[in-house]
């Protein structure tokens, strides 16, 4: 008698921790329940995926979608569709809304208000100096990806300067927390080296070495307490040096703005919306970044989707807002560096699904696998498409990759076994449901 399933994908290639190669791939209850031929084999559903290939679904660790109290950049809607549009199947969002995530009630809240969200979801909780001693209950708490402290380029609360800050921060946490390792001491000293109207002073203001004191400082405070640590947007060539001697306690995520912008030219052509925080550097650092994914030290690939209006990216520098969205670029991108040979797209599979399960414990998605959720993207490695303003479905409406074309595009994203997007179009409502962590709280059954 022949298996039956909910959904068979047939004919496609497909890259996953065993390698590439043709497969098909049965989905029963949302999951994937066989990876192999399936030729005797129905379904409620078929999809011929002759000439495309399926990876596991792109994790997006590092995205800000200001909601709460910032919804006329972004809100937590309009950015999983542009998610979605992207093959990105789930995201960590950040803190740093109005009011910070940093309490249980604050994360409660966020994860009713994802109810309207396409895809699935986690939320980082905000460590201060006020709530230190409460992070290792709210690091457990369902639908919690873990810690974010803020070291440099963030205000109010959630700014933890200080030696003793993250060092009580580390004291309290057992998963893995989130660190923007700038130096905010230096950082303060090099403010008024800002040139009003020139963006490539921003360079200097956030030079390398804030950069790099921040994450040797980060490093030497996270070897006393015994803690693991994961240094988010890695921007310089000393940085991915320094790391590479210390796997054992820092995991690395880069970004692909990093990868592809480069200074002084972005900033002469993008002005303001070329501006984010660490700064797009020169090609030196990029080489040293590229370097990191060659020799294994990046673990993870995160967009750091940051939007902003276009009115307020056109405000002179300093006045103008760091951030730059990338959620629905980051799979294209990256697609277009694997034609052109800078990575593997087993490389980038390992990035975008296999490093995100491992950095953070993710249960139940990151691999294709049998027993994982059924969250693939589909892509074309040969298609040609024109990154355009008009296509991005984040609020702000541009992408600083306008009028890029890139070789390899996503052709459908799948959530837990149901296609979310196919062929440029969202097709299912809202169903995004919060991520599962290896070592979190099981839901409440209320």
């Amino acid at each position: 008698m022949s298996e039956t399933f909910d959904l068979i994908l047939r004919g496609a290639e497909v890259v996953n921790h065993s390698g590439r190669g043709q497969a098909d791939i049965g989905v029963r209850n949302g999951r994937m329940a066989s990876v192999g031929w399936l030729a005797q084999a129905s379904a409620g559903e078929t999809l011929d995926l002759r000439g495309l290939t399926i990876m596991p679904g792109v994790i997006d660790s590092q995205v800000h979608f200001r909601e709460p109290g910032l919804e006329w950049k972004e809100d937590l809607e309009t950015g999983s569709l542009a998610a979605v549009m992207g093959g990105v199947t789930a995201v960590f969002e950040m803190p740093n809304t109005e009011p910070t995530t940093t309490t249980a009630d604050a994360l409660e809240d966020k994860l009713n208000r994802a109810r309207r969200m396409a895809c699935d979801h986690a939320f980082y909780v905000g460590g201060t100096h006020e709530n230190a001693s409460m992070l290792g209950d709210l690091e457990r708490l369902p639908g919690c990806c873990g810690i974010k402290v803020f070291m440099g380029a963030s205000t109010g609360t959630l700014l933890v300067a200080d030696d003793a800050g993250v060092a009580s921060v580390l004291a309290h946490i057992n998963r893995r927390a989130a660190f923007h390792s700038e130096d905010e001491y230096r950082l303060a000293e090099r403010r008024p080296l800002a040139r009003t109207g020139d963006w490539t002073s921003h360079e200097e203001v956030r030079d390398a070495t804030s950069a790099m004191m921040s994450t040797e400082r980060l490093v030497r405070l996270a070897r006393a307490a015994g803690k693991r640590i994961h240094v988010l947007h890695v921007t310089t060539a000393e940085e991915i040096e320094f790391l590479s001697h210390h796997k054992d306690v820092a995991s690395v995520e880069v970004t692909p703005q990093h990868l592809t912008l480069t200074a002084p030219e972005a900033y002469e052509r993008l002005k303001g919306f070329a501006q984010m925080n660490p700064p797009i550097r020169g090609a030196a650092h990029q080489a040293g970044l590229w370097r990191g994914i060659t020799d294994g030290v990046a673990d993870v690939l995160g967009s750091d989707h940051a939007p902003h209006t276009k009115e307020e990216k056109a405000r002179p520098y300093p006045a103008s807002p760091s951030g730059m969205p990338g959620v629905q670029t980051l799979l294209p991108v990256m697609l277009d560096h694997v034609t052109h040979g800078r990575l593997t797209l087993e490389r980038l599979v390992d990035l975008t699904s296999h490093g995100p399960q491992r950095v953070f414990g993710i249960a139940g998605k990151g691999r294709m696998a049998e027993g994982y959720d059924a969250d693939l993207t589909v892509v074309d490695l040969k298609a040609k498409r024109t990154l355009r303003h008009e296509d991005m479905l984040s609020r702000c409406g541009w992408t600083p990759f306008d009028e890029m074309t890139v070789t390899g595009f996503p052709m459908l994203t799948i959530i837990r076994g149901a296609t979310v997007m196919r062929e440029g179009e969202v097709i299912l409502p809202a169903r995004g449901q919060p991520v599962r962590f290896q070592d979190a709280l099981a839901p409440s059954n209320v």
